[in-house]
C-alpha cells in the first residue's frame, strides 16, 4: 500500500505565501516524479507543477515565477512553495507520486486526498 498525505493548505490574504508538503509512505520502491494539481470548482484538474527525478521542474505558466516545487528524495516528500498568491490561485490541490512498488512492478500515479488553498481578503 501507498499513501500520499498533504499538508499546509488554509485561508491566505491574495499576495502571502503558502507551503504545501505532500510525503509518499509505505511501499514505495522507486519515484520518477511528484508534482502538483489543483482543481477549482466547475473546471478540469490542472497541472501546476512536477518534478521528475533527475529531471527539471515544470510549471504551469499561471504560476510561473512564483511557485516553486522542490523533493526531499530521502523523505520520498515533495512540496509547493507558493507565493504573490492570487484569489485564482484557490482550489483544492492535490500531490501525485509516480511510483513503482517493487523492482518488477510498473510505474503507477498514486494521489493523496487534496488540501485545500484559499486566497482572500
Amino acid at each position: 500500500q501507498v499513501q500520499l498525505v498533504e499538508s499546509g493548505g488554509g485561508l491566505v490574504q491574495p499576495g502571502g505565501s503558502l507551503r504545501l508538503s505532500c510525503a509518499a509512505s509505505g511501499s514505495v520502491f522507486s519515484i520518477s516524479s511528484m508534482g502538483w494539481y489543483r482543481q477549482a470548482p466547475g473546471t478540469q484538474r490542472e497541472l501546476v507543477a512536477s518534478a521528475p527525478s533527475g529531471g527539471t521542474a515544470n510549471y504551469a505558466d499561471s504560476v510561473k515565477g512564483r511557485f516553486t516545487i522542490s523533493r526531499d528524495n530521502a523523505k520520498n516528500t515533495v512540496y509547493l512553495e507558493m507565493n504573490s498568491l492570487k484569489p485564482e490561485d484557490a482550489a483544492v490541490y492535490y500531490c501525485y507520486a509516480t511510483l513503482k512498488q517493487t523492482i518488477i512492478s510498473r510505474f503507477r500515479d498514486y494521489w493523496g486526498e487534496g488540501t485545500q488553498v484559499t486566497v482572500s481578503s
